[in-house]
């Protein structure tokens, strides 16, 4: 997954108070490697860059939402620990936290506009599908 963000340095501050790291070895003064899980990343790339990869209009993610992305976590206090962190470092949260007992999520929006839905499943809801 790739990003589009204004500021990468202010973006790689708030991701880092999230706990996220990022891999120097990807990582330069256009984009960062972002490590979400050992094999999950995201790319944080500045507009000008991003830019370079499609021909279509970067979305105002303030104003419109393209793609909502989705982490889990592994209980419902890692998900209210993780909205406060994101709280704490300058997100928004578009919405009520959602509890449907075996599905816990909250949302938050970062720096620039892009939803991101932390949530908890019961590992016993999946087995008995």
């Amino acid at each position: 997954m790739s990003l589009p963000v204004k500021d990468l340095d202010k973006s790689k501050e708030f991701f880092a108070k999230l706990g996220f790291t990022f891999n120097p070895q990807f990582t330069n003064q256009s984009a960062a490697c972002m490590v979400i899980s050992e094999d999950n990343y995201a790319m944080l790339l500045v507009e000008s860059f991003f830019k370079t990869f499609t021909k279509k209009e970067i979305a105002n993610a303030q104003k419109s939402t393209e793609v909502i992305v989705a982490l889990s976590e592994e209980s419902k206090a890692k998900v209210d620990e993780m909205l406060g962190k994101a709280l704490a470092a300058g997100a928004r949260e578009p919405r009520e936290p959602q509890d449907h007992g075996f599905m816990y999520g909250r949302s938050l929006e970062d720096l620039d506009g892009p939803i991101w839905e932390i949530f908890w499943m019961d590992p016993q809801a999946i087995n008995q599908s």
